[in-house]
C-alpha cells in the first residue's frame, strides 16, 4: 500500500471494523469459544495490568497544606481484589472528575514493592501553581473516598542488562519519589544495585523522605543520600546545586547510571552538567516532569503566543470544535472542553494520547517529542506536548476514564 492511502486512513474510517466482526461472531453457528481469560497466563496479565484499578484512600499524611501522602488500598466492592504489582519508579495515573470534567495526572509511587503485597500503594503529591489536579486532590480528598488509577505504567525503572551497578539518583523536589520507592527496595533486598541518592532541596527542612532514606542507608550500604541545599549551609551536606563535579565526586570507578527526577528546570541545568561527564548516552535517564509549558521559551519557536485558534475534534463518534489558545497544549484544550481525552505520562513519551493530525500547523518541542519516526511521517501527534499554530483538525481515540 503506497504512503498516501495508508496516510489517508483514519479511526474515523475503521470506526466500525470491530462492531461488525463481534456480529459476525455473534452470528456464528460454531460452538462458542472458551473464555480466554479462563487461561492461567491470562489471568495473570490481567492481575498484573488490569485496565483500571478501584482504589479506596485508607490514610493520609500531611507534610503541610501543600504537599501529603494518600495511602490507597484496592476497593473490593468495586471489583479490584489486589492490586497490581509493579517495579521501582513506576507511576500511576489517576483520573479525577472536577465539576463534571475528566482529568488525568500521572503521579509516582513513593511505596516499594513489596508494600503492594502488603496491600497499599503511596502516592505523595505537592501543590502546583495553576494545576487542577494537584490543587483539587489536597484540598478535597479525604479519607474513605474512592478513586480511579491505572495499572502501573512507566520505565523509569532500573534494568539490570541496560543499567550499570551504581544508580547515581539526582531528585529535585517532589522528584523524590521514585527514588524513595527504589531505596526502600535495595533496603527490602527487591533491587539489587546501588543508589547514591544526591538530593536537592532549597533548605533542609524541604528535604521530605530524608530521614528515612537516611535511616535505610543506617542499615545498607548500598545506599547513600547526600542532600544538596541551595538556600542554607548545614553540617553534614552539599551547598549549592547538582553540578559535573558533585557528581564526580560521589561516583564510583567505571561505569554509573544517572537517573533523574524532578521539575523541567532542574533537568534544563542538570544535562548541560552531565555532558561534561562524557558517559554514555544509555546510561542517563528522565523521568517525566509533566505537562510542557511557555513553548514560546524554545528559539526555534515561530508562533504568535498571544493567539487563538479553534479546534476540531473528532472523539468517540462526535464531532467538536473548541477554542485552543497558542499557550495551550492540545490535550489540555480538550480537557477544558470536557471531551475525556486519553492521557497518561503528559509528557510526550507513553503515547497513549496518540492522535492524528488532519489539517492545521503544529509546534511540538523536541525535547519531549516521543513519537516513532513512522508517526511523524505519517500525520501523528501526541496531543499532551503539541500547540497549535493555526487552526486545526484532529482523530483523537477514545479513551473513556
Amino acid at each position: 500500500m503506497s504512503k498516501s492511502k495508508i496516510k489517508s486512513l483514519s479511526r474515523i474510517s475503521l470506526a466500525g471494523i470491530i462492531t461488525n466482526r463481534i456480529g459476525a461472531i455473534n452470528r456464528s453457528s460454531a460452538a462458542p469459544a472458551r473464555d480466554l481469560y479462563s487461561y492461567a497466563p491470562n489471568k495473570l496479565a490481567a492481575e498484573l495490568h488490569p485496565h483500571v484499578q478501584h482504589l479506596i484512600i485508607k490514610e493520609i499524611k500531611e507534610f503541610s497544606p501543600d504537599m501529603k501522602s494518600f495511602y490507597f488500598a484496592p476497593d473490593e466492592e468495586l471489583g479490584t481484589k489486589k492490586l497490581a504489582f509493579f517495579s521501582a519508579g513506576q507511576y500511576l495515573s489517576i483520573c479525577c472528575d472536577i465539576q463534571g470534567k475528566i482529568f488525568k495526572r500521572p503521579y509516582s509511587i513513593a511505596s516499594s514493592p513489596a508494600d503492594t503485597l502488603a496491600g497499599f500503594y503511596m502516592l505523595t503529591i505537592k501543590r502546583v501553581g495553576g494545576g487542577i489536579v494537584s490543587q483539587y486532590v489536597l484540598d478535597h480528598w479525604k479519607v474513605g473516598d474512592k478513586v480511579t488509577a491505572s495499572a502501573p505504567l512507566g520505565d523509569f525503572t532500573y534494568e539490570r542488562l541496560r543499567d550499570a551497578n551504581t544508580v547515581i539518583g539526582i531528585a529535585g523536589g517532589s522528584g523524590i519519589t521514585p527514588f524513595r520507592s527504589l531505596a526502600k527496595a535495595i533496603s527490602e533486598g527487591d533491587e539489587k544495585c546501588s543508589l547514591t541518592l544526591l538530593y536537592g532541596s532549597r533548605t533542609l527542612s524541604d528535604a521530605v523522605f530524608s530521614d528515612e532514606i537516611a535511616e535505610w542507608a543506617k542499615t545498607n550500604d548500598k545506599i547513600k543520600l547526600v542532600n544538596v541545599l541551595s538556600n542554607e549551609v548545614k553540617e553534614g551536606t552539599e551547598s549549592g546545586f547538582i553540578t559535573a563535579d558533585l557528581i564526580k565526586k560521589y561516583a564510583p570507578d567505571g561505569d554509573f547510571s544517572i537517573f533523574m527526577c524532578g521539575p523541567q528546570a532542574m533537568y534544563d541545568f542538570a544535562d548541560k552538567e552531565i555532558e561534561k561527564l562524557g558517559i554514555r548516552q544509555k546510561f542517563v535517564r528522565h523521568e517525566l516532569f509533566g505537562e510542557f509549558f511557555h513553548p514560546e521559551k524554545n528559539k526555534d519557536y515561530t508562533g504568535d503566543i498571544s493567539a487563538k485558534f479553534n479546534l476540531t475534534v473528532h472523539i468517540a463518534g462526535k464531532t467538536s470544535v473548541i477554542p485552543c489558545n497558542a499557550d495551550t497544549s492540545l490535550l489540555r484544550a480538550m480537557e477544558d472542553a470536557g471531551l475525556n481525552p486519553p492521557s497518561d505520562c503528559r509528557s510526550g513519551r507513553c503515547g497513549w494520547c496518540r492522535s492524528q493530525l488532519l489539517s492545521g500547523d503544529v509546534y511540538i518541542p523536541s525535547s519531549v517529542d516521543g513519537r516513532r519516526m513512522a508517526d511523524k511521517d505519517f500525520g501523528y501527534i501526541h496531543p499532551c506536548c503539541t500547540f497549535p499554530l493555526s487552526d486545526l483538525e484532529i482523530d483523537v481515540p477514545p479513551m473513556p476514564c
